[in-house]
């Protein structure tokens, strides 16, 4: 078949313009073609913001705002590849077509802006084939600039600008406008959509039981039990403002069940706060609050006063009290009755200072009787009264005359914002009518507990506030949340 033009024949030209013998051609060195030598400075703009991250950390800049940099391009060094280029593809019998299409690759490769020629050297001709521009020859698409060589040569140029500060403004509430709403508005009582919030599992036998048989769709909340458990649980929680707060155990009668009640109060404090609560020991006559908690130290109130100087924090005092399963520190007394009279009224101060930079509540067993060495400076530091009260007749008169005996003493305040306790330290029933009593010192203090005989505190041993009667425990919740109110109704402590 005939075709319809008749088409040059180039016998010696290699097919799409590719040179059949490669092997002398160096293709990884491509110049511009340029005769006098030039060095062209050509500035690029690079962001300062955005884009890849991992380029900049390569050229060691890191969180700098970069602007421009300079890039230098030899002309000459190019030139001369041009030109060995050049040289090659002659002896090689290259077509025309072939030089134009190294001379766009090369082009390319530089990935730098046209740079017009000087004066007084005129621009390079650029031949042409007629063939090639009739039918151009499918080429590669041009390799991309080597970006490692771009970033070095700009990594030698000083390109790091310092970065502008930045001035915070903040306005007060009432500059804000009318229609605009402050943070504080955004509360969970107005954004949570109470038919979404998840209501905790509710306690009780048979609450529970529907709750887990309907497949936790019904909750009807607490029982009554459980609900009054944790109302009487935030009493006892309730913050306390101000520094440390002392609370003095007292009673004129041996026997009636003080250091029984100090015990009790500390274990139910430290049971339901966060903060640290402390019960000290300050009888002269070799008191047993030690010997309520299990785990004693050895310790006593006088190794404290001997190292008070040393003291740098709370884990040089933990070294010297003991502390039970509900986290109360205990510092007991003197266990020598030789010494315990040296255990004086500035000791007691001294050990006060100490526990009132390191707990929040501080107890204070104050012994037998309402006028020893030490009880003048229990009751000028004291924040709230305790006063222990036996179920007997003379028990009770005596716990009536310390609350007279205080009052003519200069602390009436401090009676009328104390508490009594009703302690029956023996089993059986009662030979005196406890509501008689109870009514006789609500005339005279703020309120009054009762607590009930238990045989673990009967015995006289260590008392573990877990395995106590459900009442004598109640009990003792109940006794801690009215002290808490108590020194949460007095100003904030200095």
């Amino acid at each position: 078949m005939t075709p319809d033009r008749n088409e040059p024949e180039h016998p010696e030209e290699p097919e799409h313009g590719i040179l059949e013998d490669t092997g002398r051609i160096d293709t990884a060195a491509i110049g511009l073609i340029g005769g006098a030598t030039h060095v062209a400075h050509v500035d690029v703009s690079l962001p300062g913001q955005g884009g890849d991250e991992d380029d900049f950390d390569d050229d060691g800049v890191v969180d700098e705002d970069i602007h421009t940099a300079d890039i230098v391009i030899d002309l000459d060094e190019a030139a001369a590849q041009a030109d060995a280029l050049d040289a090659v593809a002659a002896d090689a019998g290259e077509s025309d077509a072939a030089v134009q299409h190294a001379d766009q690759a090369q082009a390319a490769a530089t990935a730098a802006p046209p740079v017009p020629p000087l004066p007084s050297e005129p621009a390079p001709a650029v031949r042409a084939d007629p063939a090639a521009q009739a039918e151009p020859a499918p080429q590669p698409a041009p390799a991309p600039a080597p970006a490692p060589a771009t970033r070095a040569a700009a990594h030698d140029v000083e390109r790091v600008h310092p970065r502008h500060e930045l001035t915070l403004a903040s306005k007060r509430l009432g500059e804000l406008g009318a229609d605009r709403e402050t943070p504080d508005l955004l509360t969970a009582d107005r954004l949570l959509d109470p038919h979404q919030v998840i209501r905790p599992e509710p306690e009780g036998a048979w609450r529970q039981f529907l709750y887990s048989i309907t497949g936790k769709r019904i909750n009807l909340g607490d029982s009554k039990r459980a609900r009054a458990r944790k109302l009487l649980d935030r009493r006892i929680a309730a913050p306390l403002s101000g520094g440390a707060r002392f609370v003095a155990v007292v009673s004129r009668k041996g026997g009636v069940g003080k250091t029984t009640v100090t015990a009790l109060l500390g274990m139910a404090l430290a049971d339901a706060r966060e903060d640290r609560v402390i019960a000290i020991d300050a009888n002269p006559d070799r008191g047993t609050l030690a010997e309520r908690i299990a785990r004693p130290s050895g310790k006593t109130v006088r190794d404290l006063v001997r190292v008070a100087g040393d003291i740098d924090g709370y884990n040089d005092i933990s070294t010297i009290v003991a502390r039970d399963e509900t986290r109360l520190d205990v510092l007991a007394s003197d266990s020598d009755p030789r010494v315990s009279e040296a255990f004086s009224d500035e000791d007691y101060r001294e050990v006060a200072r100490i526990a009132a930079h390191y707990y929040s509540v501080v107890l204070t067993d104050t012994g037998t009787g309402i006028v020893h060495s030490v009880m003048g400076a229990t009751l000028d530091l004291s924040d709230q009264l305790v006063v222990v009260a036996g179920l007997s007749v003379d028990e009770a008169r005596l716990a009536s005359e310390t609350l007279t005996w205080l009052e003519t003493n200069g602390y009436a305040d401090a009676v009328r914002n104390a508490v009594v306790v009703l302690n029956q330290a023996r089993p059986g029933s009662p030979v005196v009518r406890p509501s008689e009593l109870e009514a006789h010192f609500r005339t005279r203090v703020r309120d009054v507990v009762r607590i009930p005989y238990d045989p673990m505190i009967g015995a006289g041993s260590a008392i573990s506030y877990r395995e106590l009667q459900p009442a004598t425990r109640a009990a003792a919740r109940e006794l801690a949340a009215k002290v808490i109110e108590g020194l949460r109704s007095l100003a904030p402590a200095a």
